[in-house]
């Protein structure tokens, strides 16, 4: 019977990693460190097949759905309101290549993509404490990474040694990962099959870097964002983002609006204000 049990296991996880899934986390984060009640929380997430997995935002994917309809259509004439309501706090996606094991982060910086690829190894202390999430038998970890100390709870049910943001390698998929803070935490909420992995547009190029390279251009556009952008379009670049506001001429060209401008550049020294506790601190 314990080898009848042993195969029937075995078999379903060939059957698992032969398909692509989805796994859906609750991201609940704290990125204002002045107001710790200001809570946010969305869903993420993590698609897996047996080559690689991406880590992103629901809202994320949903944004890409209308700007796709929108250049089928020819139609630009976005509702605000919905695409106000689609902001992600997790502007950004995370691609594992479980051949090589290159973790490859990309995000946006100011009207330019970036990628990097994760130098740091991600070093796991198994514990003794096991405990019952949800449908999952899960024992606890612990690692130190981006200068936090995080706890994971993984099962080996499922057979694959992943998680959501940069977390893998342990043997089994995380179920849930918070830090000792409680500053960041994601939650599996639901596991569903996927024909495929999404196909996530990047509009436009993406810049690839090291990841101290990114970080110095991530701090340049935080500590100076109206200089940061006005760089990027001197320069010649800036098309992969959307555009500034733009108002008509008399000779019926496009001009910047100066007074939308401003409005564009006051909310986002506004929201870098309120983003100063981000999920890797070092």
């Amino acid at each position: 019977m314990k080898k009848l049990g042993i195969l029937i296991l075995a078999f379903s996880a060939q059957i698992f990693l032969a398909q692509a899934s989805r796994f859906v986390y609750q991201v609940t984060m704290k990125p204002d460190a002045a107001n710790p009640s200001d809570i946010k929380t969305e869903n993420a997430y993590l698609d897996v097949n047996k080559e690689k997995s991406i880590f992103y935002s629901e809202n994320r994917m949903k944004r890409d759905s209308i700007f796709g309809r929108a250049r089928q259509t020819g139609s630009f004439n976005f509702d605000r309101s919905q695409m106000q309501s689609l902001r992600s706090n997790i502007d950004f996606t995370i691609e594992k290549d479980f051949k090589t094991g290159t973790k490859t982060f990309t995000s946006r910086i100011a009207r330019d993509q970036y990628s990097y690829d994760e130098d740091r190894p991600m070093e796991w202390k198994i514990l003794p404490e096991t405990t019952r999430i949800g449908d999952y038998k899960t024992q606890k970890a612990e690692t130190n990474f981006g200068g936090r100390t995080w706890y994971a709870w993984f099962t080996t049910d499922v057979p694959f040694q992943d998680g959501p943001y940069k977390f893998s390698g342990l043997p089994g998929l995380i179920v849930k990962v918070e830090d000792s803070k409680g500053d960041y935490s994601f939650d599996l909420k639901e596991t569903k099959k996927i024909a495929e992995l999404q196909n996530l547009d990047s509009f436009g190029s993406v810049i690839k870097v090291k990841r101290k390279d990114y970080e110095k251009q991530n701090a340049a556009f935080r500590n100076d964002p109206v200089s940061f952008f006005q760089a990027q379009m001197s320069s010649g670049r800036g098309g992969s983002g959307i555009s500034a506001p733009m108002s008509r001429s008399g000779g019926g060209m496009r001009q910047p609006d100066p007074n939308q401008r401003k409005q564009m550049e006051e909310r986002i020294k506004e929201e870098i204000k309120k983003t100063n506790n981000p999920i890797e601190i070092q």
